[in-house]
């Protein structure tokens, strides 16, 4: 029986995110419905219905946008070849690509342009990881796992440097950078960090309550990479995770003999799904719904520019 449901801070969206949905919400207030999106804005099912229903149009490829028409590229960042497609298109671009993705290809950029070859840890097909190869691709070599660094093989004067997805496991990439190290000790590494602050944070939170709960919900969509590193997370420390996209999905048999929940969310995920799941605790008499810690981000990212001009010019023009 479920006596308390604890909830992870910080959770939910992340600067990065917050920025990519305000975009597209304020370019349809600016240039009016239709405004076309490029593959999903972020990765959660109730945002993009959200922002469908407002008038944004998602398409696959921007070769699918009308020509001279406006598109939003998403947070998780587009190749060159994409810029180029929209410009030959005549398409109005606003750019929502997370900085700190960004900061990912810029690196990739430089250190190809350098004579590296590149080791890009992250996920095959990931948007981000698509579009971080497309910087470089004749110089970027991508491993998911340990078991990829064993099966690199590279010339003696192969110059090696490595960057990472931003969304990936803390611990895990952990291993692989320590297994690269291993084998290829000049390889050249990022100053900082790629793995961004927000996923970092969210891992961390849940690690620190795995030893109150004995069941985590992770709220936010099957596509997300960094929703399925919390689920990771808990399942790594022996505590049953599961990803639910809202309340709808929780299952009655997960809960029995469970007296505490965590819940968390991924980055792209609104907290009022948080709010959802929360009621559905309370409509079966859960009353002891309660923050573990409260702990504050205050990273901010401000609009694209291209954005922020438009916007600016408008209010001068009222």
């Amino acid at each position: 029986m479920v006596k308390k449901v604890l909830l992870a801070s910080p959770r939910g969206y992340c600067a990065g995110v917050e920025r990519a949905v305000e975009t597209v919400e304020k370019a349809l207030e600016l240039y009016g419905p239709p405004v076309y999106v490029r593959k999903q804005i972020v990765h959660n099912l109730h945002v993009v219905r959200d922002l469908e229903a407002r008038g944004a149009v998602f398409v696959d490829e921007e070769t699918e946008v009308p020509e001279g028409e406006t598109v939003i590229f998403s947070a998780h960042g587009v190749a060159p070849s994409v810029h180029a497609n929209a410009q030959a298109r005549r398409l109005r671009t606003i750019d929502a690509t997370c900085p700190l993705v960004t900061k990912v290809h810029v690196q990739a950029r430089r250190y190809a342009a350098d004579g590296y070859t590149v080791v890009l840890i992250g996920h095959e097909g990931h948007e981000e990881v698509v579009g971080t190869m497309g910087e470089a691709p004749d110089a970027i070599v991508l491993v998911e796992s340990v078991e990829d660094v064993a099966r690199l093989t590279f010339s003696p004067d192969t110059r090696l440097a490595y960057v990472t997805q931003t969304t990936l496991s803390v611990d895990e990439t952990g291993e692989i950078i320590a297994a690269l190290r291993a084998r290829f000790p000049q390889i050249y590494a990022p100053k900082k960090e790629d793995i961004c602050y927000a996923t970092s944070n969210r891992q961390w939170a849940v690690k620190e309550m795995l030893n109150e709960i004995g069941l985590l919900l992770v709220i936010g969509s099957r596509n997300s990479s960094n929703s399925n590193r919390l689920v990771e997370t808990a399942r790594a420390a022996g505590v049953a995770g599961h990803l639910i996209d809202d309340e709808t999905e929780i299952d009655e048999l997960w809960l029995e003999g469970v007296e505490v929940v965590g819940v968390t969310s991924g980055a792209s995920a609104p907290e009022k799904l948080v709010e959802r799941v929360c009621d559905w605790f309370r409509l079966r008499g859960v009353t002891e719904i309660e923050p573990y810690r409260l702990v504050d981000e205050d990273v901010e990212f401000r609009l694209p520019t291209e954005l922020r001009r438009e916007l600016a010019l408008a209010e001068t023009q009222e």
